[in-house]
């Protein structure tokens, strides 16, 4: 880490905020625009300080969740937040081994100039976690800055978290990860070859290669937003195994309407809107096609709506 992590050290106030932000739901929002505003209120800088990679992929890889957001995506969603700067910390095995007290003045103080810690209700950080509210109180009486807490957010009586995101993406809620989220749910990947079938079947799609790491939601047809480097396109997605061809490999394939241009090799970003139904298998290949002429039109008709 150099003297000011890249930042330039202009004399303003400097309110930070610190965390994994692991999908940057409505609750990790809340807190982005608190220290926005106060940043302003303060004619000071406002800064986020991350992780790459998540934290428990140092310190309990096997408890490792998956990633809601990677670096590229956070990066992404954290550039519409208005805020200043975002810094992304490599944790290594002395970050992991930082006491609160440590890294509070080796890192926020030294390197980013820290006059203001603003928080969420909830937060810890440094080893094992043990830099809980009231830990922070003391170090910032100790050591001279303001530290703020941010209330719980709550959508429709749940507050929402990372953990339940997950749970919910994974348990085919898309509707309430999508709530939390404050957005559709994104996924970024590369478009590879497949086995040319949707092709023959008169639907062309292109297949993704998902980040090493990345949540991709439960099995299942899925209207989504696909953005790419002409614009946006509706698709019709397919996500996990494909029943009707014995022997085949799930995929995560996208046919795009009225799209024809060449997206190999190019990376796009899926935004999951709607959840339209279950993978089922079909007796025949053209009750297949029959189907997916269905889906296409819903489709059309749900994102002719948003």
């Amino acid at each position: 880490m150099n003297a000011s992590l890249g930042l330039p050290l202009d004399g303003r106030p400097a309110v930070v905020t610190v965390g994994t932000f692991d999908g940057v739901h409505l609750g990790h929002w809340a807190v982005l625009q608190e220290i926005k505003t106060r940043a302003k209120a303060r004619g000071g800088r406002s800064i986020l300080v991350t992780f790459d990679p998540h934290p428990l992929q140092v310190v309990r890889p096997d408890e490792a969740p998956l990633l809601l957001t990677t670096p590229e995506e956070k990066r992404e969603i954290l550039a519409e937040s208005g805020l200043e700067y975002a810094v992304f910390l490599a944790f290594t095995s002395r970050l992991r081994e930082m006491s609160p007290r440590e890294f509070v003045r080796d890192v926020l103080l030294a390197k980013l100039g820290m006059d203001e810690l603003v928080i969420g209700y909830d937060h810890g950080f440094g080893r094992g976690r043990s830099g809980d509210v009231e830990t922070l109180r003391s170090i910032a009486d100790e050591e001279g800055f303001r530290l703020d807490i941010v209330d719980a957010v709550e959508v429709e009586g749940h507050r929402p978290s990372s953990s339940a995101v997950r749970r919910a993406l994974q348990g085919g809620d898309l509707e309430a990860a999508n709530r939390a989220l404050g957005r559709p749910y994104g996924l970024r990947g590369r478009v590879v070859h497949g086995d040319g079938r949707g092709r023959s079947l008169g639907f062309p799609t292109a297949n993704l290669q998902a980040g090493d790491g990345k949540l991709v939601p439960a099995p299942g047809i899925y209207a989504v937003w696909v953005h790419h480097p002409w614009g946006r396109s509706m698709g019709a997605l397919h996500v996990g195994p494909r029943p009707t061809f014995p022997g085949s490999p799930p995929t995560v394939e996208v046919f795009l309407l009225d799209f024809e241009e060449d997206l190999y090799g190019r990376s796009v970003r899926l935004d999951f809107v709607h959840h339209l139904r279950s993978v089922e298998p079909f007796t025949t290949v053209q009750a297949l096609v029959d189907k997916m002429e269905q889906d296409v039109l819903r489709v059309r008709e749900r994102l002719s709506q948003v």
